[in-house]
């Protein structure tokens, strides 16, 4: 009996990764490839159809030991762009590091704009932007994370294939860190990654967007009201899709790789990190129809738990554990596979990849149970995606 419902959890497990592996390798071949790296590239009319076409919109906020670096390694690998760098009128820290890379690399055209704090209620990301819109003078604008580094291969492939109406994002992928917080959270990214954004765009359009990196025409962001319309809704990313989709946009989610790195100084800050990301999941739960909500429940949610059983039960019946040690080759195999085809490398990490994958319920039953969050500086109650308010931490 025992070994019976070891098995089924196996096969059920198995039968989850190999949708998910199956359909986003599926998406990935519909893409172009270069074959000598395995990194998705796309063709591009002549270098000069991606100089000075578009503005990248980066609000910033100092905190991150690796802002400086962050920034830096963008205006190197992206000197032909415009950056329009975002920061709050109290974040010194910030502005020096601003000054400081302007003076470093005097041939960068960026430009600075100080902006006074989001009343409360309102997203000081979104808050940000909004207050930037009419200083973009290009045909195209990007929203990348001050902790995210676009490579240029990337951004020619995000100017090129976006949308005439519509918004276009890249497929986000973390650095390991130089502790385990940071390397913990680069596995649950890494884990889940493309295995969320890919595995269901042979079927339909994405979800949502990833808000670490996407980009759109200035005409097309204007129609839509700018970044007014998302102010006041506390996930952004989510609220920019449904904006979009509301004008007969397209979301388009291309292959192409954002390394990001977020430093950690400890564990409490990764268990609030996971939490404002859980929170944020289910936000996005909220608003999908009840057959879509269940598909990414499923497609998400139910592997952790099985996984869990399989430990559990295997306790109990010592041949659980062969069938267990395949199942976890099989998941290293699969994870191996699609960021080898995706980013050119393996960032699979067994130990701190299977950690990772056994928190997740964990963090969901914290985010259901605790809906006050800590972004940063500020902390919000939660309610809806369009309903929270700051509190005292």
């Amino acid at each position: 009996m025992l070994i019976g419902i070891i098995i089924l959890c196996a096969l059920l497990y198995l039968s989850l990764l190999g949708f998910k592996t199956m359909y986003a390798l599926i998406a990935l071949a519909n893409m172009p490839v270069n074959r000598e790296t395995g990194v998705k590239r796309f063709r591009v009319q002549g270098e000069a159809a991606a100089q000075a076409e578009i503005t990248i919109l980066q609000p910033l906020l100092s905190g991150d030991p690796r802002l400086a670096e962050v920034l830096a390694a963008n205006l190197q690998a992206l000197p032909e762009q415009r950056f329009l760098w975002l920061i709050d009128r109290t974040d010194l820290a910030a502005q020096e590091i601003a000054h400081q890379l302007r003076n470093a690399h005097p041939a960068v055209h960026m430009e600075v704009l100080l902006c006074n704090a989001a009343p409360d209620g309102f997203n000081p990301k979104a808050w940000k932007l909004a207050l930037a819109q009419d200083h973009i003078k290009t045909r195209l604008c990007l929203v990348l994370d001050d902790d995210a580094i676009l490579p240029a291969a990337s951004l020619r492939a995000l100017i090129q294939h976006c949308p005439a109406r519509g918004i276009v994002t890249a497929l986000p992928h973390y650095q390991q860190g130089q502790n385990f917080p940071s390397q913990l959270l680069a596995q649950f990214v890494n884990n889940n990654a493309v295995m969320t954004y890919l595995p269901l765009l042979p079927f339909t359009t994405p979800v949502s967007i990833n808000g670490m990196c996407y980009a759109m025409r200035r005409e097309f962001l204007l129609a839509c009201g700018g970044f007014k319309p998302v102010l006041q809704h506390l996930t952004d990313d989510l609220a920019m899709a449904d904006l979009c989709r509301q004008h007969q946009g397209d979301l388009l989610q291309l292959a192409v790789p954002v390394s990001v790195q977020t430093s950690l100084s400890d564990l409490p800050q990764y268990a609030r990190q996971m939490h404002r990301w859980m929170v944020f999941a289910t936000l996005l739960l909220q608003q999908q129809t009840k057959p879509t909500a269940v598909l990414i429940s499923l497609l998400q949610g139910i592997h952790p738990l099985l996984l869990w059983m399989l430990i559990l039960l295997s306790v109990f019946q010592p041949a659980g554990w062969l069938l267990l040690l395949l199942v976890l080759i099989l998941r290293s195999a699969a994870m191996m596979l699609v960021q080898q085809r995706v980013t050119g490398s393996i960032r699979h990490r067994f130990a701190l990849s299977l950690l990772s994958e056994l928190l997740q319920p964990l963090h969901l039953l914290h985010a259901l149970k605790q809906r006050r969050i800590r972004w940063r500086s500020r902390v919000y109650q939660v309610i809806r995606n369009n309903q929270f308010h700051a509190v005292e931490s």
